[in-house]
């Protein structure tokens, strides 16, 4: 089965086509890039107002970190288009798989947030070949997400309790409820 399949499958981009994957030798060692085009008759869609638009030109190609596969690092080789949006001007296109100027596709943050659960940041960093700046931004990024998509209809009670922390006037506070938080004032 080829990566193309596998991504298929898995990992479907609306609007784009996966055209080839291969294996490249590198400073870093072996990784594989998967090149990504935009289907044929489709129109970028603007980062500022989220609509459909005429193409513009494209930039130069980038590389988007994916999950990594058998040990190798996985990129996404993609040329941005720009959209000519009668209300914005000028703007870059929206794509799937990033989220604004990100070098990290969605789902490999996801992944490393997932990962950063069980691991230190800099383990998880050191296990998937990611700088800890990368895995501190995944996390933040699923903490945000979590934060927008609470729900706090069913609470109908609040505890909170105090511990002291360490010598002096250091207390732990914990909120249960809504969620367990922990604040060091």
């Amino acid at each position: 089965m080829q990566v193309k399949t596998i991504l298929n499958r898995l990992q479907k981009q609306p609007g784009f086509v996966y055209t080839r994957a291969r294996l490249v030798e590198g400073a870093g060692g072996m990784s594989v890039e998967v090149e990504i085009r935009a289907r044929s008759k489709s129109r970028p869609v603007c980062s500022g107002c989220g609509r459909r638009c005429a193409g513009y030109d494209a930039l130069a190609p980038r590389r988007f970190e994916f999950v990594p596969l058998w040990g190798l690092k996985v990129f996404f080789v993609y040329a941005r288009r720009r959209a000519n949006c009668p209300t914005c001007g000028l703007h870059v296109e929206v794509i799937p798989w990033a989220e604004g100027n990100h070098h990290l596709t969605t789902t490999f943050s996801w992944f490393l947030a997932r990962w950063a659960k069980r691991l230190s940041w800099k383990e998880v960093g050191e296990a998937f070949q990611a700088s800890w700046s990368s895995v501190f931004r995944a996390v933040e990024m699923a903490v945000l997400w979590g934060r927008e998509h609470v729900d706090l209809s069913g609470i109908k009670a609040l505890g909170i309790d105090e511990i002291q922390w360490q010598r002096g006037h250091h207390y732990l506070y914990l909120f249960s409820g809504v969620a367990l938080l922990l604040l060091v004032i």
